[in-house]
């Protein structure tokens, strides 16, 4: 099992100038944080926002993120890129997850699956070995893509991946020997890293014909290092019956069986297998969800990008449509935007139901460095900023809340003053303490303390002026009202 702290390289996804984020910094850690611009115009719902940004030249900073409403951060992870960081449930607790890993510039990834525990041990690592070709022929450890890292019900982990395959492309334009990739996914059994089930796109060529792609065949593709992407392969999510796929360059979702057969497709350029209700369209989607399946139907939610990089076509909104498979008709249910601040993301995004019964809906919106709250009503309730536009991306972004109690101590940095001393202390990760005692101690091995002062918490970091500390040894507690939670070491200063 890779340690907690597991780092990666990358190479971004982005096409960004030289622009870091506006960042926060703190004495009693390293950290550098995208700063966030919080605008709250209503009553969002309760939790933390998850983030993975990434900048072109901003390395620190790019970590697995936890901030509170009012953009205080609450916890950093490793140094790394990251996707897909967020809550999940597994064997009925909350557990948090992320991809880290290679970023490639083809836009897909090469990298590893954590999961966490609620002090933030790792317990999991799950990894992806097998006969893959890369661009440069390379081997790498795991080959999980960014795109998914979904935990089902059944306490399995459903991810993607990307082969490269040459094929005859000659049907749309292209020769006889192409490379192209090809988008597969993987279920896995999470506690012993066995794949259960798996499937590729292209050996369902019949049903998901490569003529269907938006994507289409030039003369700078084809090769081994700029391979053909046809598919695209966005979000997987277990069903009833089987799977839902999403396939970004085919603008469409593809409902299949255990055994990978394609039942239906529906597809937003003219509903596929469906007859479009309403405003039920979309294109270059991410983030496809089911909710509420029956016999007869179900809900699917998703990010409608509308745009890429080359082709921009509306404005991004978060579409939930209904489809009926007795009469086969999809029908559009929301379509949310912000009409006060029009956003075309040309890639990545994320669509989250909150909670069905108040239909708040959190949104990311990927390549643009913003997420959004939509209430019931779809009017926007709380957004949030964390760089400037097309500089910064997080792949997805949640709303979760989160109970988490780190293994490690509190922090506390000493800076001596005129008056005595400044105490600045912090604990990376912890939700729960409210308020903080700083004590004297008699040596660095004391277990004896006299209590100096106490403060409530502050944001991410706390500061104390102590006034003439009768040592020259320091130590702070974590507490949630007079429950201690954490104890620092002793310091010296």
């Amino acid at each position: 099992m890779a340690p907690w702290w597991y780092t990666a390289s990358s190479t971004l996804l982005l096409s960004m100038g030289a622009v870091a984020w506006p960042y926060s910094t703190y004495t009693s850690m390293p950290f550098q944080p995208p700063t966030l611009e919080i605008n709250q115009t209503g009553v969002s719902d309760p939790g933390y926002i998850f983030l993975g940004p990434r900048g072109s030249v901003q390395s620190a900073g790019q970590a697995a993120l936890i901030y509170d409403n009012a953009g205080n951060l609450v916890y950093e992870g490793p140094e790394e890129v990251t996707a897909n960081f967020r809550v999940q449930t597994l064997n009925g607790s909350d557990v948090i997850t992320f991809w880290a890993g290679d970023m490639l510039s083809l836009g897909y990834g090469y990298g590893t699956v954590h999961i966490l525990d609620n002090s933030y041990q790792e317990i999991h690592t799950i990894t992806l070995t097998g006969p893959f070709i890369t661009p440069d022929n390379s081997t790498q450890d795991s080959y999980i893509d960014l795109h998914e890292s979904h935990i089902t019900p059944r306490d399995t982990l459903m991810v993607t991946a990307y082969n490269l395959t040459q094929h005859d492309l000659t049907s749309i334009g292209g020769n006889s020997s192409d490379w192209m990739l090809d988008s597969h996914f993987y279920e896995i059994d999470i506690y012993t890293n066995e794949i259960l089930n798996s499937w590729s796109a292209l050996e369902h060529e019949d049903t998901i014909p490569l003529t269907s792609s938006h994507q289409k065949v030039g003369n700078d593709v084809g090769t081994q290092d700029a391979p053909y992407d046809a598919y695209h392969i966005n979000a997987i999510t277990t069903t009833n019956n089987g799977y839902l796929v999403s396939l970004r360059h085919m603008w469409s979702g593809y409902y299949l069986f255990h055994n990978g057969t394609v039942v239906w497709q529906v597809s937003g350029e003219d509903g596929g297998d469906f007859q479009q209700v309403g405003e039920a369209g979309f294109s270059w989607q991410h983030d496809m969800r089911v909710y509420n399946e029956t016999d007869s139907g179900l809900v699917l939610d998703l990010f409608n990008n509308a745009n890429t990089p080359t082709d921009q076509e509306s404005v991004t909104t978060g579409v939930s449509l209904s489809i009926n498979t007795t009469n086969m008709t999809v029908t559009g249910l929301r379509s949310l935007s912000d009409p006060n601040d029009p956003i075309h993301s040309v890639s990545q995004g994320s669509y989250q139901l909150l909670d069905e019964t108040d239909g708040h809906v959190f949104m990311d919106y990927g390549s643009i460095s913003k997420v959004k709250e939509y209430d019931g009503d779809d009017k926007v309730v709380f957004s949030a900023q964390f760089g400037d536009d097309n500089d910064v991306a997080s792949y997805r972004g949640y709303r979760f809340p989160w109970v988490g109690t780190p293994f490690w101590k509190p922090s506390v940095v000493v800076q001596r003053t005129d008056e005595g001393a400044t105490v600045f202390m912090s604990w990376n990760g912890a939700t729960e303490y409210d308020n903080w005692v700083v004590y004297s101690a008699t040596s660095n091995t004391s277990v004896t303390t006299q209590q100096l002062s106490s403060a409530n918490r502050t944001g991410f970091e706390t500061a104390v002026n102590v006034t003439s500390p009768p040592t020259d040894f320091l130590q702070v507690v974590a507490r949630q009202g007079n429950a201690v939670l954490g104890t620092s070491e002793i310091v010296t200063f």
